[in-house]
């Protein structure tokens, strides 16, 4: 296939000429007529070639090489926003350092576990593989997920839980059902970035509380609410994204008190719940989802791959947003993901997983604290579990200009500014300290650092 490329690319083939034969290509590269005869299906595909019944394959109109742009102007440089750890983690080149981005490395996933439950799932009957998923989503992963919600003390019937494709789905799901543009959204200052851009993209205003140690500033939070009488609060209680803090039973209580003499309903995203040493306090729990819609994951512990989230709340808001989620994608998420998400959870692994994979977490957050300390980086708390450090920067150092300056070096870092929707977090970066085993990520903050100050 690199070859045929290569002859239409220097235009030693043009668009309808006709290829070697497959006999005669397989002896000039030495190679099997199969290989060739795969290579020239596969080229067909991609549509570069095309083949003529009794002629042998032609190259195609696409197969033409196109002329150079001329770039009329300089590249702009990516704007440091709400967008900027995903466009640079997601699209980055394989050998890039990311301890911006929010995942785990490969090789700290459950590769075997998920392999061997796409084995059993390609042994079961074909429809699993063919069909729309129902439209609530895979039976079996439905019932795991109401039964760890009713380990973590949340009372709740079959009919309150709708599985989504990811978290995020989910969410936008929930803000399909319940913003109209100009409503008021509170969520956390620092928050998860997406939260901002989600928000943005339902033309949903996003009111920014202070959040500290325990969780959001409640005199804040109260002002707030009278303020601007919001329609939700977005928020992660288990351990928060980005400063990794706790919600503290009091706050909990004062917070769910103040919602309840208001209109307003709040959005739980506890995809962080499994990284936890031993169960936190949630408001889903204190609340019995009255007020509280609890989303989650599980790309974080097993796959971003086969994405499924999760939506847990009221059964006539699970009615509305299970006919939402039909409308919008024709049943739920994918069978294969959910069934091969079921199979690991409910394989006698999962649980040695995690209990690994918070180990390792344990160790890497005070490896990677005490090497950031050396470089004046100090994290300011240390988090109950999960793979962040949200670390304060040395005196007069602005994150985002340090992660613009580490970037064409290869490393993606997440600047404070992302997550504060008022901009308030330019001393603030968080690391992932699962994507910091090497010297490399260190080297390139020491020597920025050293050219900033």
């Amino acid at each position: 296939m690199a070859d045929i490329r290569g002859r239409i690319g220097s235009g030693q083939l043009a668009p309808n000429d006709r290829l070697p034969s497959i006999r005669r290509l397989a002896v000039e590269l030495s190679v099997s007529p199969s290989t060739v005869v795969e290579a020239y299906d596969r080229l067909s595909a991609e549509g570069l070639i095309r083949p003529r019944p009794g002629s042998g394959f032609f190259v195609t109109e696409a197969g033409r090489t196109p002329a150079p742009l001329v770039r009329l102007e300089p590249p702009r440089a990516p704007e440091v926003d709400p967008f900027w750890v995903a466009r640079q983690a997601l699209d980055a080149d394989p050998g890039t350092c990311k301890p911006g981005c929010g995942w785990l490395p490969t090789d700290w996933m459950p590769t075997g576990l998920l392999h061997a439950g796409m084995r059993n799932i390609l042994r079961k009957e074909t429809s699993l593989t063919t069909d729309y998923g129902s439209s609530r989503g895979s039976a079996s992963l439905r019932r795991f997920v109401e039964t760890r919600l009713r380990q973590q003390s949340i009372t709740l019937s079959e009919d309150q839980v709708l599985l989504a494709g990811s978290a995020t789905q989910a969410l936008d799901l929930v803000c399909r059902l319940l913003l109209r543009p100009g409503d008021r959204v509170i969520v956390d200052d620092p928050c998860y970035f997406n939260f901002q851009t989600l928000l943005r993209a339902h033309q949903a205003i996003a009111v920014p509380v202070p959040y500290t140690d325990n969780g959001p500033d409640i005199a804040a939070f109260e002002a707030a609410v009278t303020r601007e009488a919001p329609r939700l609060y977005l928020t992660n209680s288990g351990l928060h994204n980005p400063t990794g803090a706790t919600l503290s039973p009091q706050v909990a209580f004062q917070l769910l008190g103040i919602v309840g003499r208001s209109d307003m309903l709040i959005v739980e995203d506890d995809i962080f719940s499994d990284f936890e040493p031993e169960p936190a306090i949630t408001l889903a729990t204190l609340d019995g989802l009255s007020r509280v819609i609890r989303i989650g994951s599980f790309s974080k512990t097993i796959s971003a791959s086969l994405r499924t989230g999760f939506i847990a709340t009221d059964p006539e808001r699970i009615r509305l947003l299970t006919d939402l989620q039909v409308a919008i994608q024709f049943g739920g998420p994918s069978p294969v993901a959910s069934e091969a998400i079921h199979g690991v959870l409910s394989s006698g692994g999962y649980r040695k997983h995690l209990d690994q994979m918070q180990r390792r977490l344990d160790t890497a957050r005070r490896a990677v604290a005490t090497r950031l300390g050396d470089l004046g980086i100090e994290p300011v708390l240390t988090p109950r579990g999960g793979p962040y450090l949200w670390c304060r920067m040395p005196e007069g150092i602005s994150s985002t200009a340090l992660a613009q300056s580490a970037l064409p070096q290869g490393v993606v870092l997440a600047p404070g500014n992302v997550f504060s929707p008022s901009l308030s977090a330019d001393g603030f970066m968080r690391f992932n300290v699962a994507h910091m085993g090497d010297a490399r990520p260190f080297r390139v903050l020491d020597r920025v650092l050293k050219g900033m100050r």
